[in-house]
Formats: C-alpha cells, structure tokens, sequence
C-alpha cells in the first residue's frame, strides 16, 4: 500500500516537473474530493459544507416553488377573471346599443375574435323566498347561445341546465350565492332593483321572482356568490331598457393580442365607440401581483447567497485545515494554479450538487403541491379569502433556468476568495508553522 502510494507521488512530482498536468485534470477532482470526505481533524470542515450544500439546496427549491405558484396565481386568476368577462369590452359614445345584433356580428367576424356578445348588467338585491339573509349581485342579460361559448360557464354547471335558457324567466347562478340564499336548481329567487318603471313620484323599485335553472362554480370565490345570469329580453325588461345593451364584451383566441386587434375593432364597428380592454380594468390588481413576485424573489434570493456565504467560510477552513498538505503539494511541483483549482472544484461541487438537489426537489413539490396541500392542510385555505378553492401553481422553464443559473454562479463566484488564498500560500512558512 505504501509502495503504490510513493509511485503515484513519484508520477506526479514527474508530470508536475514536466508541466504535463492540464488543468482540471483528474488527479484534481481526486484531491478535491478527498478535502470533501470527514475525518478526525477536519470534521468541522465537512460539516460546514454539508449545511451549505443543504442551504442551497433548501433556497433554489423554494425559489422554484415561490415562483411557481405565484405564476399559478397569475395564469389562474387571469383565465377566471379574463375567462368569465372577456378580453375587450365595446361602450358605445353617441348613441344607444339598439343595433347590438348587427354590431356583435360585425365584431365577431374580425379575425382573432372568438365570440362577441351584448350584454345588459345591472346591480340588484338577490333574496330567496324561504326566509335567510340576502345578497348583493350582479345580473347579466345575455342571450342563451352566448352563453354556451362562455367557457367559464356553460363547462362547470354543478346543478341544472342551460337548455332552453332563453324560453322563460329562469336564472343562471353561482353556487355559493346558491348556497347563502339557500337555493337549489329549480327553486325560486326574488331579485330587487332600484331602476324599475318611472312613475309621477319618481322611479318604483322592481322587484320579481325566477327560477333558479342552473348552478355554476367558476372556482372564484368572488364570482360565484355574485354573478346572477338572465335571458337578454328578460333583462332588458327588468332594467327598464328600451331594447338596448350596455355593452359588448369581445372574446379573443389571445388575450396577449389585445393592443395589434384595437384598429381591427374599431374599423369593424363603423361607428364611434369606446374600447376598453382586459389590462386596463385590472391594471392594479395584475400589477400588484408582478410588484409581490419581484419582492419574493429578492428576498428568497438571500437564502442561496447566505448559503454560498458559508461556502466561502468553510474553504476557508479547509484551507487552514489543509495548509500542510497545501505546501506538500507545492513542494512536488503544483503549480498556484493547480491548488486554485483544486479548492474551485471543491466549492463548486457544493454549489452544483446542492442546486440540482434544490430544482429536483422544488419541482417535485410543486408538481404535487395540490396534493400535498389536501393531505397536510386540509382545512388551511379558505377559499372566501384567496379567491381561489385550491393552490394553484405553473412552472416557468426560464425562470427555473435563471434560478440555477444564478445559484452556480454564485457558488463559483464564492470560491473565488478562499481558492485564491490557498493558491498564494507560502509552503515554507505552511510546513513551518502548519
């Protein structure tokens, strides 16, 4: 054994003397990997780098998960908010909607336009006949057949049916206004509003029943206990509207496309109107979410800098602990080269195994963060507070990318310092001393 050992010695102190010895050659990764393993002197050392390794670990996959879900939040919200109220909404200027019909089919011919659909919406005071507390709601006069391309709808009835919408004075709603009126498919709703019939004294009140013919869940909270959907006539009676819309809503194939379809739209409809779109009616509440997804990634970004930190102080150690076998090393013809790169491999490895354990392990998590969340915290979210019934998440290939990519830059740039010191260590004063 000790014969084998002073021939690989005997080899090496050849090449070195040779400067035979490419970089990053594999007596390096040899070397490093020994400073990695724990002994009796340089226990310490192999803990620091194991807490690292789980440090970087532990920040790339929260990273991972973070934006993940925040990009679910994103992608969910739009599609419940964008999918139930359209991507373009058309308000007319100088006169009435009474030509709605012609209009939405000028609109709908546009390419890129799924669906184009006049709408009448009011506000009202929903109660049920049985007694329990009312609601405030929003009812929307819309056409049976236009209700059917509104996906949102017509593909989550939970109770009911939408065939035959428009031959009687039934109602589409939401399940949980279902729920705290108390109601069923079938049953009877009263619904109030203020803009009843003109009078000598001034505007009546109007208040009548209707059947409950569908149940709907969208998945929004802030949507099901407040959407109320009515035929187009009946609505347009009910809001005392003489034949008229309040707008059209416009459904596009994109709704990233909303900026190049605006002079397509305009030219469509040949006459004056007031196009509003998606963006402008939440610009608040999207932009607020891409200020929060921003601030989380900062602040989570320090986890992985802290952890590539105790990279830093544990080569340190390492160099401290090793500074004899360092100056050995020197004294057989390593050049400071070859001692650099000796402890850059052995940062790096940290850093690289430690990022790949992290992005296997975010996005094994949150390809089952539905699941986790039903089997670990059932009752944890309340969907009457987040707008949505479950975690949503969607990963981001580019985002994932940056994350490691920075996460391994980091790391080899922490192992610059100490891989540095080690190579301008004196082997005299490291053998004298060390």
């Amino acid at each position: 054994m000790a014969g084998a050992l002073t021939d690989r010695l005997a080899g090496l102190r050849a090449r070195f003397k040779r400067g035979s010895t490419p970089p990053f050659a594999g007596f390096e990764w040899i070397i490093a990997g020994r400073y990695l393993r724990a002994r009796r002197r340089g226990g310490g050392v192999s803990v620091v780098a194991f807490f690292s390794l789980l440090g970087i670990t532990l920040g790339v996959a929260t990273l991972i998960i973070v934006l993940s879900v925040m990009n679910g939040f994103r992608t969910e919200l739009l599609s419940k908010i964008v999918g139930i109220n359209g991507h373009v909404f058309v308000s007319p200027i100088d006169k009435l909607f009474t030509d709605y019909a012609d209009l939405s089919e000028r609109l709908s011919k546009v390419a890129g336009v799924r669906a184009a659909i006049p709408l009448v919406e009011g506000q009202a005071f929903a109660s049920s006949p049985f007694g329990g507390a009312g609601s405030g709601v929003l009812v929307r006069g819309i056409r049976g057949e236009d209700l059917t391309k509104i996906g949102a709808i017509a593909d989550n009835i939970k109770g009911g049916t939408l065939e035959g919408f428009d031959d009687g004075s039934g109602v589409a709603l939401g399940r949980r206004l279902a729920e705290s009126l108390g109601v069923q498919a079938g049953d009877q709703i009263n619904l109030l509003t203020p803009k009843g019939a003109s009078t000598p004294f001034g505007t009546a009140p109007r208040t009548k029943g209707y059947t409950v013919k569908a149940i709907f869940e969208i998945g929004m909270t802030e949507f099901d206990s407040t959407f109320v959907f009515m035929p187009l006539s009946e609505a347009q009676a009910f809001f005392n509207r003489d034949a008229d819309v309040s707008l059209i809503e416009i459904y596009l194939d994109n709704a990233e496309t909303v900026a190049a379809m605006r002079p397509d739209l305009e030219m469509a409809a040949e006459r004056p109107v007031l196009l509003t779109d998606w963006r402008q009616r939440n610009r608040t509440f999207f932009g607020a979410l891409e200020v929060e997804r921003n601030v989380m990634f900062l602040i989570l970004s320090l986890i992985v800098v802290v952890a590539t930190l105790n990279i830093i102080s544990g080569l340190i150690l390492l160099v401290r602990d090793k500074s004899s076998d360092i100056a050995i090393l020197r004294t057989m013809g390593a050049t400071p080269g070859t001692i650099m790169r000796v402890f850059l491999i052995n940062g790096a490895l940290i850093g690289v195994v430690g990022t790949l354990s992290g992005l296997a392990l975010g996005v094994l998590i949150t390809m089952n963060i539905k699941g986790i969340q039903r089997v670990l915290f059932p009752s944890a979210w309340d969907p009457t507070v987040r707008f949505l019934a479950e975690i949503p998440a969607e990963m981001n290939a580019n985002e994932i990318t940056v994350v490691v990519v920075t996460s391994i830059a980091l790391s080899l740039i922490a192992t610059l310092y100490p891989s540095w010191r080690a190579a301008r260590l004196d082997p005299v004063q490291a053998l004298r001393y060390g």
